[in-house]
């Protein structure tokens, strides 16, 4: 079982042997935790030594005494505030007078038991103490694993601008010293390339917005009946033309309507989403085929291409943040890896879920249900 440290500084031999007895076996649990905490009984009769030994061994807890010879209790309080020792520190004392417990306090005492105290007595305060060190600790991982994750988005988004950024001012010092000539045609494919990469950080700006919304609750939802049928066909309209470079068909199959409780926008992102992927990673002259369909418990939503397609290992890595399919077939495909991921929280958020079906050089199915 997890051991806690227990300094206990009491000039008294009886209160210290009192103490150890009381504690030895006992233990305090959370009905989460498999294991109880149990107390290792660390002794100290003086102030002094009792700051060595929080200097050293840096115990989990303390139990101090006020009256010592030395030092007083207050005082290492104060020596253990001065040298920022964050411990927490339960004071036990024969007189507890007002002036005495403001002083603690002031210094970082979390709690206090008067003597003489019952088995009772003691067993309380050492729980509360023992539960107020459990929650400190589990605030504290947290904040750090916090700190730990905002770093390592910063550090992905700072890599998915910085590339982009880089090109575009390469494309740009071409022109500011005229390697290509002063004929503003001979650098067509560098302004092409300037644009893309420019889209590319918007695209990405716009999904980080997006994910943020989402996540944070702060997004106003504007929920209320809507033809998926009409989004789908608008979301195929619009990108018609980027489908035309590639000699992309792509196929419908809707009923005549479909009607649903939802938000207009965040639908449209799935659509978005699911038929530009399906284009940038289809091949020459292939296919796409949106199907919707309706049972008595769910609508299905199908995108189904005849591009690249994914292996197992890609498909489970697919919807995690930043995530792009990296081979050499997607080398030069531009994209903020934000998209699915963006596509599955909005289709958790009505209860629903996707799923993919995919073979690599075959093609890719993205299904998707979600509850009526």
């Amino acid at each position: 079982m997890p051991k806690i440290k227990t300094l206990v500084v009491d000039d008294e031999p009886g209160i210290r042997s009192g103490i150890f007895r009381i504690l030895k076996k006992y233990s305090v649990g959370y009905p989460f935790l498999d294991e109880d905490f149990t107390f290792e009984i660390i002794e100290a009769d003086n102030g002094i030594k009792a700051l060595e030994l929080i200097k050293g061994i840096k115990p989990d807890i303390v139990l101090l005494d006020n009256k010592l010879p030395g030092m007083e209790g207050v005082e290492v309080l104060k020596q253990m505030k001065d040298l920022n020792l964050d411990i927490p520190v339960m004071m036990i004392t024969s007189f507890a007078s007002l002036e005495i417990a403001v002083k603690a306090t002031k210094r970082g005492a979390y709690n206090f038991v008067t003597k003489p105290f019952t088995s009772r007595e003691l067993k309380s305060a050492v729980d509360s103490i023992t539960k107020h060190l459990f929650l400190k600790r589990m605030t504290d991982k947290l904040h750090k694993e916090e700190k730990q994750i905002r770093f390592q988005f910063l550090s992905l988004l700072s890599h998915e601008l910085k590339a982009p950024i880089n090109a575009v001012e390469s494309y740009l010092k071409m022109m500011q010293y005229s390697q290509f000539g002063e004929n503003i045609t001979s650098y067509k494919d560098v302004i092409d390339r300037s644009i893309d990469r420019m889209k590319g950080m918007r695209n990405l700006i716009n999904d980080l917005l997006d994910i943020t919304r989402f996540e944070s609750g702060e997004k106003k939802r504007d929920l209320k009946e809507i033809d998926i049928k009409e989004l789908a066909l608008n979301s195929i309209d619009s990108f018609e033309p980027l489908a035309k470079q590639k000699g992309i068909e792509i196929q419908d199959d809707f009923p005549d309507y479909m009607y649903y409780i939802a938000d207009s926008r965040e639908i449209e992102i799935i659509f978005n989403n699911l038929i530009s992927n399906a284009i940038k990673y289809n091949k020459q002259n292939g296919s796409i085929k949106v199907k919707i369909s309706n049972t008595n418990k769910e609508i299905l939503i199908i995108v189904e291409d005849t591009g690249i397609g994914m292996s197992e290992e890609e498909i489970s890595k697919l919807f995690g943040e930043f995530v792009r399919i990296k081979n050499i077939k997607t080398k030069n495909i531009i994209g903020s890896g934000l998209g699915l991921s963006i596509t599955k929280k909005i289709i958790e958020l009505y209860g629903g879920n996707i799923r993919i079906e995919s073979q690599t050089e075959k093609g890719s199915k993205f299904i998707i249900s979600l509850p009526t």
